[in-house]
């Protein structure tokens, strides 16, 4: 329910066994491959915990792109702990010590912005597309940061950056709640209404949505939507499916986050619990 003019609505880890040695047979620990350059990583010096892929740590340090940190890698201009690393997909552990072209990169701590997305605006990382969202929040922080999922051009509100990639990951995954305040060039009629709740099959995929109604003390042009989709039109196709032309669309909350005290294209860090409640989704 979204009201008018007003706020938003209210393993364990498992031990793998291996086998063990032939009896009479003692162990024996691995020998270098023939020809290896002397203290260079193999894939036996890879972390076996979660970590930062290496090319991401190396963007995030401001050296270069992901795809330019890949030729420097493959090219043995990094190393990891004084070991060079030309191993795609290393993971960076906590305390590693990364080192390119001999000067220690420092990774940048995780960074969470909420920006209330004004029209005109467009929500890519593309210098090509005139305004970004990525030019509201230059000054926001050093950090490497991007854009979650994705708002029309001439749509406002709600809009997530994060670094973490983890985090990134996981809303991709598993969506991201947006309640959407839309307005359409017409009243929505309630059989229309009850298709959309039902859920409506839009070339051959199914548009699943959370929630839908009515906008409170306002005509039923005017509609709550909350949907998890990422994607930047498919409100505008959900309802174009149906015969609606899409007028206004605001992203009034964000999963847990709201835009209390956060005017129209101004941004703001998001705190601890803020930042805690992501693992709930």
């Amino acid at each position: 329910m979204v009201k008018k003019k007003g706020g938003a609505p209210k393993a364990q880890p498992t031990t793998r066994k291996t086998s063990g040695d032939r009896p009479g047979q003692k162990n024996r620990r691995p020998t270098a491959a023939a020809g290896k350059p002397k203290g260079t990583a193999s894939k036996a010096d890879e972390p076996k915990r979660d970590g930062t892929r290496l090319n991401k740590f190396i963007a995030n340090s401001g050296v270069c792109s992901r795809r330019e940190a890949d030729t420097y890698i493959a090219s043995g201009l990094v190393t990891v702990n004084n070991k060079v690393v030309n191993t795609m997909g290393y993971l960076v552990k906590p305390g590693d010590e990364v080192k390119f072209d001999g000067r220690r990169l420092q990774q940048d701590p995780p960074a969470y912005i909420l920006l209330n997305k004004p029209k005109a605006v467009a929500s890519t990382t593309s210098e090509s597309k005139g305004l970004t969202v990525m030019d509201l929040i230059a000054n926001a922080t050093r950090a490497r940061v991007a854009p979650v999922g994705r708002l029309g051009r001439n749509a406002t509100g709600l809009f997530l950056f994060t670094n973490d990639d983890r985090l990134m990951q996981k809303l991709h995954k598993k969506g991201l709640p947006r309640l959407f305040h839309v307005e359409l060039d017409k009243n929505l009629k309630n059989e229309d209404l009850l298709k959309i709740r039902e859920g409506l099959s839009i070339e051959g995929k199914t548009v699943v949505v959370e929630e839908i109604s009515y906008v409170v003390n306002a005509a039923k042009k005017e509609v709550g939507l909350k949907i998890k989709n990422m994607g930047s039109s498919i409100i505008r196709d959900l309802f174009d499916h149906l015969g609606y032309q899409v007028v206004k669309v605001d992203c009034v909350t964000l999963a847990h986050l709201t835009k209390k005290d956060l005017p129209r294209g101004r941004y703001r860090h998001l705190n601890d619990d803020e930042i805690s409640l992501f693992s709930m989704l």
